[in-house]
């Protein structure tokens, strides 16, 4: 169960998967780096980095829902599958 907590204008998730004395947010939760990698390859290393999340790969200009999840990761990628914007929790 994921619950959903507001600092001032930034969402942050708490995870009841996480111990107590721990929380989601402490988690790595973007990756800068994978700009201009391969989305299947970013997806990987997102899911290797934070087990608490799932990547989903998503073709630029594609509708996806405008919820805020603390277990997604949207990677957008363009015609030739390489990640344009920074993959982030949410």
């Amino acid at each position: 169960m994921n619950h959903l907590t507001q600092q001032g204008e930034k969402q942050t998730c708490q995870s009841a998967k996480v111990s107590h004395s721990s929380s989601f947010h402490e988690c790595k939760n973007e990756w800068p780096e994978l700009i201009g990698v391969q989305g299947d390859v970013a997806a990987i290393t997102i899911e290797e980095e934070n087990s608490l999340v799932t990547a989903m790969i998503v073709k630029e200009g594609t509708s996806v829902p405008e919820d805020f999840r603390c277990d997604r990761v949207w990677v957008w990628v363009d015609e030739s599958g390489s990640v344009t914007q920074v993959p982030r929790i949410g």
